[in-house]
């Protein structure tokens, strides 16, 4: 068999496992941040990461596909693990960067969450409050000695 057709196999079995791992790590440990980030809705959690999980799916098993022409033959082997470690490399920075911008976007999105959430006070307003108390911490009366604007 041609060391080529076997570099092929080989990147192609080692990409798809590699990408099959990050994405259920991801998948598996990323639902927690989702379903804050979702304020607690767990349905639209698991749907959001299996969507997310499809997509990275789709964008790396696209990539490692694309990525599998050689220009050279591969003689020896040598040849071969220099091959492979070139593609891997790129696939493994590929994933990477997938994981990287996922989690920006994710943090973006929980950010603008907790800002909205901050905004909105903890309790509706129930009315107007009364005018201020006569006591030892109340602002003194107009004309009073002291308070502003009093002529001594």
């Amino acid at each position: 068999m041609d060391l080529t057709v076997v570099a092929y196999i080989a990147y192609l079995l080692i990409g798809v496992a590699l990408t099959i791992w990050v994405a259920r790590t991801l998948s598996r440990n990323g639902r927690i941040f989702l379903a804050d980030v979702l304020h607690g809705n767990e349905k639209l959690a698991d749907a959001v990461n299996h969507l997310l999980v499809v997509g990275f799916y789709l964008v790396n098993f696209g990539f490692v596909a694309l990525y599998l022409s050689q220009d050279e033959a591969v003689s020896d082997a040598r040849q071969l693990f220099e091959a492979l470690s070139i593609k891997l490399g790129v696939v493994l920075l590929v994933l990477g960067v997938m994981h990287l911008a996922n989690v920006y976007v994710l943090n973006k999105i929980r950010r603008r969450g907790v800002m909205e959430r901050e905004q909105v006070p903890p309790v509706p307003p129930q009315g107007w409050t009364a005018a201020p108390a006569r006591g030892p911490w109340a602002p003194p009366a107009q004309g009073a000695p002291g308070a502003p604007g009093a002529q001594a």
